[in-house]
């Protein structure tokens, strides 16, 4: 089934969320996404807290750095809130900003492999295995969880390059593909996901959730003047795997080899390719091409008065429904 859901930006403090995810509910949305990024909020404790106020909405967690938790007790965290909240938990995880993580310590010798091996025991101690692994990144020995989930929350990979996107295929439940996600950069993704796919024991479905920016106006020059600034300082180095399947990649690669100004160079055209982004049937156009392109769950992003983007975004939502 087609999903359409929004994230509580990282920028908002902790005593926004509550207000903002029951919101998101009460506008008919499918998934509200809670963020993990250095040095912000905590991904599990925020996802607690939105499924805690909320009923019905699925909770996301998009996503926990693989090297800065033990996978046995990331599992045990999990398998608590799915335990409390059957059915309304999706768990992501990355390899975290590399210098986010050196900051931290935690940046490990083979992040390739710390991916893979937590993406396999996490998901194996939510489905009640027990578990000895000596691998590059985690060791257990004999873990086994006491109380695993009678529903058990699929775990997704959130992650950019061909080479962790074919890790994603074979050994997680889906995948989170980061803003800006166009329809070509899901097509691009999922020829790479289905190279891990193929491997054996690789989980039989693979989900897609597709983030970008997102800004409803009647004027759509409007709309992509809020989006703008967003877009522009998402496309960077790490961002060339979204930008390398667009018809003008060549072009957009060579203005930030350059370290061009965005800001002033990037033509409007662009600007609504990178985004979901106009009035009410652009957006839907766009949230129902992404959709068309093989991705179950369209995360909008909001820029400019959260609210305001959350009751947006369930318009589109509604719309796309239709």
């Amino acid at each position: 089934m087609n999903r359409v859901g929004v994230m509580i930006p990282c920028r908002l403090p902790p005593a926004r969320l509550v207000g903002l995810v029951r919101q998101a509910e009460e506008a008919g949305l499918d998934e509200v996404w809670v963020v993990e990024d250095c040095f912000y909020t905590g991904g599990v404790a925020t996802a607690a807290a939105a499924l805690a106020a909320t009923e019905r909405i699925t909770v996301g967690i998009g996503v926990l750095p693989t090297v800065a938790r033990n996978p046995a007790i990331a599992a045990m965290e999990l398998a608590t809130l799915a335990g409390l909240h059957p059915g309304r938990l999706i768990a992501g995880f990355g390899h975290g900003v590399p210098s986010w993580m050196r900051q931290i310590g935690a940046y490990p010798p083979s992040p390739l492999a710390a991916l893979r091996e937590t993406l396999t025991v996490v998901r194996g101690l939510l489905n009640g295995e027990r578990i000895s692994l000596q691998g590059k990144h985690v060791q257990l020995d004999d873990v086994q969880l006491e109380f695993p989930p009678e529903v058990v929350p699929r775990v997704l990979s959130g992650v950019r390059g061909p080479r962790s996107l074919a890790v994603s295929g074979a050994a997680a439940d889906g995948t989170i593909l980061a803003e800006p996600s166009s329809p070509e950069y899901v097509r691009a993704a999922l020829a790479s996901i289905a190279e891990g796919a193929g491997e054996p024991g690789a989980p039989e479905h693979h989900s897609i959730v597709a983030y970008n920016w997102f800004a409803l106006d009647e004027d759509p020059a409007q709309a992509r003047a809020r989006v703008r600034p967003w877009v522009v300082g998402c496309l960077r180095e790490s961002t060339a795997p979204h930008i390398r399947p667009l018809p003008f990649a060549g072009d957009l690669l060579s203005l930030i080899e350059q370290k061009a100004d965005l800001a002033a160079e990037l033509p409007p055209e662009w600007v609504d390719r990178l985004s979901i982004s106009g009035n009410l049937e652009r957006c839907v156009e766009q949230v129902r091409a992404l959709h068309g392109a093989g991705a179950e769950s369209v995360v909008l992003i909001p820029v400019g008065d959260e609210e305001q983007a959350v009751a947006a975004a369930g318009e589109v939502a509604a719309a796309a429904r239709r």
